[in-house]
């Protein structure tokens, strides 16, 4: 970090900066440990094209905290200096999960999915990674699953040559496809990225949220993102479901959740998904 941000950043806090160590916890962007003489906080810095993302990131980390069901980190500033921006919050010291802060966080998800709205969307679009994600509202779940989740990244998939146009279905058959999966589905404020990576353990048993990519959609999209890289433990799923049970469409609607988040890593990091995406196209669609 240079002198000029690491002054500006003091300056911010009102504070003495005493250390900045470089560590994980960024993905696309690089992150740090911001140590002064009173607290510690959490940077994450990338290009100044990315301040939108910054700030979309803060809207949704806001709007989870609003709803008093689950933490997330305080945010104490995004913007720009020089040739950067960066996004500046609390730094929450964590742990492992146990099966008891599992526990606690299946509660604390259901209670965030209680909170619910008139239509699917949101009122601004965000992110998912570094790609933009259309939130346009919908009164269906089915129109709103269809056309600003897996049309558009189908058709990127396509534009780079990573799927073709016969494996890639149709808006009509996609439709057909899905409106028997998906009746009665009310909407859910979602984090809507959740995979390990995206929560925190704090030292005394607090879950947090971090990273949100947030919408109001169907609650078992958040559930289907918990699973495809290895799960979050069954004390987290069984204090889950005492809210939100499980019915015979369940795991066909996890594995067309999966599809999108499939895609969007298909499309940020190319052919080694691209085996997975086309087994559940052809499995549904």
């Amino acid at each position: 970090m240079n002198k000029g941000l690491k002054l500006h950043l003091s300056n911010l806090l009102e504070d003495t900066i005493i250390n900045v160590s470089s560590i994980g916890g960024g993905d696309i962007s690089q992150a740090y440990k911001v140590d002064t003489s009173n607290c510690a906080y959490f940077l994450k810095m990338n290009s100044v094209s990315a301040l939108n993302m910054f700030k979309t990131e803060a809207y949704g980390l806001d709007l989870i905290a609003k709803t008093n069901t689950i933490k997330t980190p305080n945010i104490i500033a995004f913007d720009k200096f020089e040739n950067a921006s960066f996004l500046l919050m609390d730094f929450i010291e964590s742990k492992r999960a146990s099966a008891e802060d599992y526990e606690i966080l299946g509660e604390q998800l259901a209670a965030l999915h209680k909170c619910t709205s008139d239509n699917f969307g949101l009122n601004k679009d965000n992110y998912i990674g570094s790609l933009p994600q259309s939130n346009t509202t919908h009164n269906t779940w089915v129109e709103f699953y269809t056309y600003e989740r897996l049309l558009p990244q189908l058709e990127i998939a396509k534009q780079i040559g990573l799927l073709s146009g016969s494996e890639s279905p149709s808006e009509q058959r996609i439709i057909g496809q899905l409106e028997s999966l998906f009746n009665g589905i009310k909407p859910s404020l979602l984090h809507g990225d959740l995979w390990g990576g995206n929560y925190l353990i704090s030292k005394v048993g607090e879950p947090y949220l971090i990273d949100p990519a947030v919408y109001y959609g169907h609650s078992e999209v958040d559930i289907a993102m918990t699973k495809l890289f290895g799960g979050f433990g069954n004390a987290f799923y069984e204090s889950y479901h005492s809210h939100f049970p499980s019915d015979t469409n369940t795991s066909a609607r996890i594995e067309v959740y999966q599809l999108y988040y499939l895609l969007v890593h298909l499309n940020l990091f190319g052919s080694s998904y691209y085996g997975s995406v086309v087994s559940i196209l052809n499995k549904y669609f």
